[in-house]
């Protein structure tokens, strides 16, 4: 273990997440694989190790900050791109089952290429819309907890994945700035897809400060079945 990997491991640690040499080893491998792939596609602008570490591996472990993966079985993450949030807290939390859905066919093959490099069990990965997945038997009203980490706005982001959580289960909308106004322009998405915020919790990464934000929305009733709308209508016409 080097300089890079003992301050992430140390860090988790402080947070009540433990890795071992297994976990550092598909960190690693899936670090090597993103560098490698994005010279061919664009997959992040982040390719120094040590931001990869801090600003997509650390950031997309911190939703086990504030919501207990003990308690999570299943784990949807939409419009994942390179893996983020989805891949690391799977190898950090091996049991959970992880289904990444992302529009892009080209990051799917990435992220097919990186749970095989890395040895992941129980992990799916599908093209395509989010709009078209949602309305789906086994994928519809399936999932324990759904997130999406920088992808749209809240109003949008309700309609995409609150149609994967069950009953009684959660979206975690994984935000940078202070989401204060998406809030507010969220409240009519909330009411027609069935969900209510219950936390917004707010922190800053330890290393560059930066804020981020973690909205958790519970789903206290099964989504109406007309929503998710046609795939492109969320965004262009979005439910405020």
């Amino acid at each position: 273990m080097d300089d890079i990997q003992q301050r992430f491991s140390d860090r988790l640690k402080e947070k009540g997440i433990e890795l071992n040499e297994q976990q550092l080893e598909q960190f690693e491998t899936y670090y090597k694989l993103l560098v490698e792939w994005n010279e061919k596609m664009n997959l992040t602008g982040i390719t120094e190790r040590e931001q990869v570490y801090e600003k997509h591996f650390y950031d997309s472990l911190t939703l086990a900050f504030y919501v207990d993966m003990k308690k999570v079985t299943s784990l949807a993450d939409i419009g994942s791109g390179a893996g983020f949030p989805g891949v690391p807290l799977k190898i950090a939390f091996p049991h959970l089952k992880l289904c990444i859905i992302d529009s892009l066919n080209k990051r799917i093959t990435f992220l097919k290429a990186v749970s095989e490099g890395i040895g992941l069990k129980g992990a799916e990965f599908l093209h395509g819309r989010a709009e078209e997945w949602g309305h789906k038997r086994g994928y519809r009203d399936s999932f324990d907890l759904v997130t999406a980490r920088a992808v749209a706005r809240l109003a949008v982001l309700n309609e995409f994945c609150l149609p994967f959580v069950k009953k009684d289960g959660i979206f975690a909308a994984m935000k940078g700035t202070d989401p204060t106004e998406e809030i507010a322009d969220s409240q009519k998405s909330l009411r027609e897809l069935r969900g209510e915020i219950t936390n917004v919790d707010a922190f800053r990464l330890p290393f560059d400060e930066s804020d981020r934000h973690i909205i958790r929305v519970l789903k206290f009733e099964i989504t109406p079945y007309k929503y998710p709308r046609t795939p492109g209508l969320p965004m262009k016409k979005p439910l405020v």
